[in-house]
């Protein structure tokens, strides 16, 4: 129970990886108040968990009001806030920069890295008057460095990287802490629906097996699988909880190992595999 007595706020949480990290707050202990923008979402979730232990708050994290309204049902639900979990973000539609619509562009960068500066800036000031607390971002492998055709994606996430370390920075003196989590491919729904849109460019190539895709995708990382929600939710866990209490401004990958491999070592990986050795 390394989070008994603590309420956090968990924002894109209807599905994929902040409903991993709301379940697995609630086990150890927590109160969670999580967000989305579907309702109905959040209400399978509230429903998957003990009575009592969720509360919800449907909304826009990009909209300074619903971010305000976020922190103000958790604080209402919880009497404090001792944990914010910035999760929700968006994808993007393969394009390079110039072909990229401006509108997608706003759109990626108002969610993923606007949202939780508009959710970091309401929940501090809380955080400060119950003694400290924990800011954790989701951020990317993307975020550390780029992958191809995804650069509004990549600028958001490398931001949120960023945004992380300066409220490290800025707020430790006041024991708030800020830490980035780092995921490199997770199978979610939205990350499926991406690799789908890839299959469909190349039917003939790719053909329709989602599976073989991610297959294809993720062999040549050191742990040659993509990783599943509830896999990032220790890493939150202990970033929430008190043995962490001397961390932060770190920046996490959490990756499989994926960041340690380059395209040449990569195809090396290749040849040896098919050598035998």
């Amino acid at each position: 129970m390394k989070l008994e007595g603590k309420v956090a706020l968990i924002t894109g949480a209807g599905t994929g990886i902040g409903a991993a990290i709301a379940e697995r707050f609630v086990s150890e202990g927590a109160r969670v108040c999580i967000t989305g923008r579907r309702q109905e979402m959040l209400d399978q979730v509230a429903k998957s968990l003990p009575s009592g232990s969720v509360a919800t708050c449907s909304g826009d994290v990009s909209k300074h009001e619903d971010a305000k309204r976020m922190v103000e049902a958790t604080l209402a639900f919880g009497g404090r806030l001792d944990a914010l979990v910035n999760n929700a973000g968006t994808d993007q539609p393969p394009s390079g920069v110039v072909d990229l619509d401006p509108a997608v562009w706003q759109m990626i960068i108002d969610t993923i890295l606007t949202g939780s500066f508009l959710l970091i800036k309401e929940s501090i000031p809380h955080m400060i008057k119950g003694g400290g607390g924990s800011v954790i971002n989701i951020a990317s492998l993307a975020g550390v460095r780029a992958d191809p055709g995804i650069p509004a994606y990549c600028a958001a996430k490398g931001g949120l990287v960023m945004l992380s370390q300066q409220v490290a920075l800025d707020y430790g003196r006041f024991n708030v802490r800020c830490n980035a989590v780092c995921p490199g491919g997770v199978d979610t729904a939205q990350f499926r629906r991406v690799m789908s849109g890839i299959m469909g460019m190349f039917p003939d190539r790719l053909g329709g097996d989602v599976e073989k895709v991610f297959e294809m995708v993720f062999k040549n990382q050191p742990l040659s699988r993509i990783s599943k929600p509830h896999e990032m939710s220790g890493l939150c866990c202990y970033l929430a909880s008190d043995d962490s209490s001397f961390m932060t401004g770190s920046v996490l990958l959490i990756d499989g190992g994926a960041a340690v491999v380059d395209p040449t070592g990569a195809t090396i990986s290749n040849l040896l595999e098919r050598a035998g050795v």
